[in-house]
């Protein structure tokens, strides 16, 4: 049993990829700001494992991983291990609040926290609801939305449209210096190719067959290639095999995964990326102009439809893998190198996607439902003052939806060897 000397405990179930696990972390860090404890539910996915090496002062629990994909059999059994390894971890110390960012991982420590008393809390952060929030937003006290189409897709009465939480360090940085951390030339043009936190193996071979254009025509350029764990071997041997125009001098930093992910875009003169909603608010957080290339097959065509809203506001470029030919590619990224005002006509755009107090949103709306002082004044009492946009953002269902950049979409039912390092 919690004593009154503990802090309140939220804890936060964001395993399985980056775009659930960094907006958490987001969030986490504004629970601690406001003198809360934070337990992390995550999956034993590397890339959970390296994420959380950066979680200070924060407690971590690995829950069972939980796919829908194969056997619907193993998919149960999984849901119910979780379910179960979540109940113990809380029955050591009982959460006042449970937030869900998305995935089935996410599923079953809501369900446990409800056996509790906790309140529960998801996140949704593209523009079509996963099926795991679709299926637990009828369960939850409250959803938070990062586009307001999505919260229409929810079966709830109760959201916010918060925008997606991005960490402290996404910030516009100087380029040089980012170039600099990461063994490369501070001065040189600098293409950022990034599939993710799992990485894109269509997206890297789409590079790869661009790769004797591209350096043909910019033979200054310098990479950031970031591979996934399959494909460093194959990317890596590419740049050393097949970049050989006499003229190049090509530098590639190329690595499966970039804790430090803000150095890449903080370097970037151009991002080639997926289209995932985390991965968007990151990219408009630091300005940086991108060519969009959506996973082919994401849920619902998701990524599809969070491309095309940034590409509608001109925040960025978008191109079909399916497609789009390595020349087509390569022309499109030569064009935006080369065009120093479209690239800043694409920043511009970015900053009305780019939503700073997304983060410190959904800490405070936490806190106020359990019944605990979300901000502190300087006289030391508690003190919650909702937002701005949440006295416009709450809706029922069947309310208008609030203006904003996303509300014009329609609803929907990357002769000398390169460095290597």
């Amino acid at each position: 049993m919690q004593t009154v000397t503990e802090k309140p405990l939220v804890a936060i179930a964001c395993g399985g990829t980056g775009g659930h696990l960094f907006p958490g972390l987001a969030v986490a860090g504004e629970l601690q700001r406001r003198d809360c404890d934070v337990l992390l539910l995550v999956s034993s996915k590397e890339v959970d494992r390296q994420a959380v090496r950066a979680a200070r002062e924060m407690a971590v629990a690995t829950l069972p991983a939980v796919a829908l994909q194969g056997n619907p059999i193993s998919f149960v059994r999984a849901s119910f291990a979780s379910h179960q390894s979540a109940k113990k971890t809380f029955a050591i110390r009982p959460p006042q609040a449970v937030l869900a960012m998305g995935g089935f991982t996410s599923a079953p420590p809501v369900l446990a926290g409800k056996a509790f008393g906790a309140k529960t809390f998801l996140h949704e952060s593209n523009t079509i609801p996963g099926r795991a929030n679709r299926w637990l937003a009828h369960l939850v006290d409250e959803a938070f939305v990062g586009f307001p189409q999505a919260a229409h897709r929810l079966w709830i009465q109760r959201y916010a449209v918060t925008g997606t939480p991005v960490r402290e360090q996404f910030a516009r940085a100087d380029a040089a210096s980012c170039r600099l951390a990461l063994g490369l030339d501070p001065k040189r043009p600098t293409l950022v190719i990034t599939g993710g936190s799992q990485g894109a193996t269509g997206l890297n071979d789409l590079v790869l067959a661009a790769l004797p254009e591209l350096v043909a025509r910019h033979p200054d350029l310098q990479f950031i290639h970031l591979t996934g764990a399959n494909d460093v071997d194959k990317v890596r041997a590419a740049f050393k095999s097949s970049v050989q125009h006499p003229a190049s001098s090509v530098r590639a930093h190329v690595q499966p995964f970039l804790t430090e992910m803000e150095l890449a875009l903080g370097a970037a003169t151009l991002v080639i990326s997926r289209a995932g909603a985390s991965s968007l608010a990151e990219l408009a957080a630091m300005r940086v102009p991108a060519i969009l290339v959506p996973l082919p097959t994401s849920a619902d065509g998701h990524q599809l439809q969070n491309a095309r809203a940034f590409a509608d506001t001109g925040a960025a470029r978008v191109l079909n893998q399916r497609t789009t030919s390595p020349a087509k590619f390569a022309s499109l990224v030569s064009e935006l190198l080369t065009n120093p005002a479209a690239r800043v006509q694409m920043q511009a755009a970015q900053a009305q996607w780019h939503q700073p107090d997304a983060a410190a949103d959904i800490a405070e709306r936490i806190l106020r439902a359990c019944g605990l002082p979300a901000q502190v004044t300087e006289d030391g009492e508690a003190e919650w003052q909702p937002p701005a946009r949440f006295a416009k953002a709450i809706k029922v269902r069947n309310a208008e939806a609030p203006a904003g950049p996303a509300a014009a979409l329609q609803p929907a039912t990357g002769k000398q060897q390169p460095a290597i390092s």
